[in-house]
Formats: structure tokens, sequence, C-alpha cells
């Protein structure tokens, strides 16, 4: 077991959430004993450090997983990679990775590297193959590797759900709502989240999903407190499709001058982000709604 690499993984999630050793001792151990945990030169209790994990909003097996796969940073890299094409819409490239690491022992002995690939590979089924069913299935087989006797979700596994969910939105409606509000759920259970970005996947994309059911202004609603969400954590993810989204809602409202005022929001932050892929549209959007 890698001591050094737990501690120092403990460390970077505890100041990423912005709390002191002191804090993440409480309730656990002694602040001396943390700061000793974070250099290496101690390893907690397995008691311990599930405490631990669970202040950080992580599963336990995260750490023994950094103390104990060989070649870590070969798998960090290949998730990198995977989640860069799934950002940028580069499905081709996710089929690539997952086809030439799906015999790799790094990920298949390996359940929580295995998901990884599974994951990846449901959404290449979705979006490549247009197989509904299989990619859902696939999605399903990920997350059971490691959700087990009903725990709590993982972030990993509240990922995948989302994935489950947005397959489910133009296909069965009322399923996508069951699984959201599983993931809403299960948000609610984590006492923190390292990766924050998951809440905001979540507001935007369960506004959709209320928009779809003509629920506009609990949409709305969704979509300020995303927006809320972001400013809080000082990002631009998902910023510029929360603004568009109330913009479209109060265009369905048949409110043109608010609808107006968000579509120009959504503008400005794609055109910082320099995310050439909405602004044409938006921009023909804006036009629309000067001329009505």
């Amino acid at each position: 077991m890698d001591f050094y690499a737990v501690g120092k993984k403990i460390k970077e999630l505890r100041k990423n959430i912005g709390i002191s050793q002191e804090e993440l001792a409480e309730g656990i151990c002694t602040q001396a004993q943390i700061s000793k945990i974070e250099k290496g030169i101690v390893f907690p209790y397995a008691s311990t450090l599930y405490l631990i994990s669970q202040k950080l909003g992580v599963d336990v097996n995260y750490f023994f997983d950094i103390g104990m796969t060989p070649r870590l940073d070969y798998v960090q890299e290949v998730s990198h990679q995977l989640k860069k094409a799934r950002r940028t819409f580069n499905y081709n490239d996710i089929k690539q990775i997952v086809k030439a690491e799906e015999q790799n022992p790094l990920f298949i002995q390996n359940n929580a590297n295995l998901q990884i690939l599974k994951w990846h590979k449901g959404i290449y089924e979705y979006e490549l193959d247009k197989d509904v069913k299989k990619a859902i299935t696939t999605l399903q087989e990920a997350i059971n590797l490691t959700h087990k006797n009903n725990k709590v979700y993982s972030e990993r596994e509240l990922e995948i759900l989302i994935s489950v969910g947005m397959f489910y939105f133009n296909e069965d409606i009322m399923k996508a709502k069951e699984v959201f509000t599983e993931i809403r759920e299960g948000i609610m259970l984590l006492p923190y989240l390292s990766d924050y970005t998951i809440k905001t996947r979540f507001f935007y994309n369960y506004a959709r999903l209320l928009t779809r059911s003509e629920k506009i202004e609990e949409s709305i609603k969704y979509c300020q407190d995303g927006i809320s969400w972001c400013l809080e954590k000082d990002t631009m993810f998902l910023l510029g499709e929360l603004h568009y989204q109330i913009g479209y809602n109060f265009e369905l409202l048949n409110d043109k001058d608010k609808a107006k005022v968000y579509m120009e929001k959504a503008l400005v932050v794609f055109e910082l982000q320099q995310d050439d892929k909405y602004i044409q549209f938006i921009k023909n959007k804006i036009t629309e709604l000067t001329s009505l």
C-alpha cells in the first residue's frame, strides 16, 4: 500500500472543499493524526479511512485504489482523455479509446477502472450505434460493478446515472424523471462533492426534462439554482447552457423580452468560452426575438 499517495490525495481533497485538518479530524481522530496521514507517515485504520472518505465525499475504495493500483497515472490519463472526448462530443474517440483498453489488465482486473470503460462504452453505443436499450443495459452494468447493497451512490455512479437519465430523455420521459429524482436524492446524501460539476449537470438536465414536461416555471427555478451554484463555485461550466434554457423557457411563455435578455447573457458566456458550436445559433435566436 502506497501510504504517501493516499495521504497526498486526502490532503488534495480536503483543500478542494476548503476545510482545515482540524475540521476533517473532528469526530474522527486528532488533527495531529490527520497531519501524519497526509504526510504518509502512518496509514489509518479502515474505520478511520471510511469516516475520512465520508467527510471528503468519496467512496472509501477510492483510497484503496490509489494505494494499491499499479500505474494509476496511466488509468488517470485514460480517464482524462475519455472525459475530454465526452465533453467535446467526440464519440468516435471514445469508442477508439475504449476498444484499445478493454483487454488491459489495469481495467479488467479492477472494477472501479472497468467501470470507466463500461460507462463510456454505453455512451458510444447510444450516440454512434443508436442502440438505446443496449446502452442503458451497459450503463447499469457499469453502476453494478461498484454499487452494492443499496449503499449511497458514489460521485461516479451519479455521473453514470445522469447519462442514463439523458438517454431516457427522448425515449421515456417518465422513466427519465424517475432517474433524475434518484440522482437528486443521491446528491443530497453526499456530505461533499469533490466534483461539483455533477450538481451543475443535474440542474441543467433536470431543467430540460421539466421543460419537456411543460413545467416551465419549475424549469426556470432549477436553471436559476444551477446558475447560483456556478457562481458559488466560480465556474463557467454549463453557465451558458443554463442561461439559454431560461431564455428558451421564457420564449415558450411568450415573454420575448425576458427571453432575449437571457439569450444575450448566454451569448456572452459562449463567446468568452470561444464555444463556436452555440454562438451563431444563439445570435440567430436573438435576431428572431428582436424582430417579433
